[in-house]
């Protein structure tokens, strides 16, 4: 069975860092192209950031280019976000999935499954 689970959300002050994990479980993580999305309050849900199963390229949002970085450690079966120069407006529920439906980055919310349960990411002062 297929699982995800996040973790390392927390509450920061604004221009603060964290780094979110999204450990694999029952499946081989690289093999599926790999999607972080945000549920922020009274919003939809929107892509975050996305690492290609075989090319490893990665995407961003406008909203977080050039402050948030994916990367993908095999060996731990896990994909991290690191998130720098956090704002307000990244207060959310981030979210981990794989692409179940196609392939690469980044694709549409329905593409992904085996959701995590997310993890609360607060920026507040």
């Amino acid at each position: 069975q297929m699982q995800l689970v996040e973790s390392g959300g927390g509450l920061v002050q604004p221009g603060g860092s964290l780094r979110l994990s999204c450990a694999a479980s029952g499946f081989t993580l690289n093999v599926y192209s790999i999607g972080w999305f945000r549920l922020g309050p009274g919003k939809e849900r929107e892509g975050v950031s996305c690492i290609s199963s075989s090319s490893g390229r990665v995407t961003y949002s406008d909203s977080v280019k050039g402050r948030f970085t994916i990367s993908r450690d095999n060996a731990k079966n896990t994909v991290y976000l690191q998130m720098n120069s956090l704002k307000p407006e990244d207060t959310a529920v981030y979210y981990c999935a794989a692409r179940t439906v196609g392939g690469g980055c980044p694709g549409r919310v329905a593409d992904f499954g085996s959701w995590g349960q997310g993890t609360q990411v607060t920026v507040s002062s």
